[in-house]
């Protein structure tokens, strides 16, 4: 696997290179760049397979080369400093990303994951959904979810999403077109991602969106009719949450 390194600051490329020489040594460093311009020059000229890029970058951000790259037949690892909307976006994206100072567990971690979806067939889509949620940070609701599925990946706006289940470590997405989507990530991770958002944790096994709430029953917890007829039960320490945000949502 060829890899170009893109980061403007020297130690960070020395980092990287010392870490994938020693941890993932089938992957061959074909070029550094330490600008925006120098590496599309080498994207262009090398064909890689995997680009590792630094997203803050001065002048051109990596987030700019992207933009400017009419294709990009190559895996994208983002690496980057903490920032919370830039890991919200990335997250919302499905997005492989090394937060600074780089862990050589995750490092792997990626590169293995790069390779599976090299092998399943480049695709640029991915990268486009995390250009539109860096244009909406802050206001999570507006973004789109990429799921990594079995085949790929499927990218959803958050209200053709009725409902999310868990299932053991699988989460499954219920969806407006009467369809379901099976994800192999745990809820907790969703009800993680989709924090300040129209989802709610109402359930350990249920975390619904507000806005497909079609009908409440009371109840000892009480339960909660869905706009596709799903009826499902609010876990007693959950039915205060639950109104309260319903009562911030709507007016009743």
């Amino acid at each position: 696997m060829q890899a170009i390194l893109v980061d403007d600051e020297p130690d960070g490329i020395r980092t990287l290179q010392k870490m994938l020489e020693r941890h993932c040594p089938h992957v061959k460093i074909a070029a550094t760049c330490n600008s925006a311009a120098l590496a599309k020059q080498k994207i262009q000229q090398l064909e890689p397979d995997v680009v590792f890029l630094d997203i803050q970058m001065p002048g051109k951000s990596g987030l700019d080369l992207l933009t400017e790259l009419h294709e990009k037949p190559f895996e994208v690892i983002f690496v980057t400093a903490h920032n919370e909307y830039m890991l919200q976006a990335l997250q919302y994206s499905a997005a492989d990303y090394l937060l600074k100072p780089v862990d050589e567990d995750r490092l792997m971690e990626a590169v293995q994951r790069a390779e599976k979806r090299l092998e399943n067939g480049r695709r640029d889509e991915q990268t486009k959904t995390l250009l539109h949620n860096l244009s909406k940070a802050g206001n999570p609701s507006e973004m789109r979810l990429c799921l990594p599925t079995m085949k790929g990946f499927m990218i959803l706006k958050l209200d053709e999403i009725i409902y999310c289940e868990a299932e053991r470590s699988y989460t499954i997405f219920h969806l407006e077109s009467n369809k379901t989507v099976t994800v192999s990530k745990p809820l907790l991770e969703y009800d993680q991602i989709l924090q300040n958002t129209s989802f709610l944790r109402i359930h350990k096994s249920f975390l619904i969106n507000l806005h497909h709430v079609k009908e409440y029953q009371r109840g000892e917890g009480g339960t909660v009719i869905m706009s596709n007829n799903a009826e499902i039960e609010v876990s007693r320490r959950k039915k205060e949450m639950f109104l309260m945000k319903v009562k911030e949502s709507f007016r009743f």
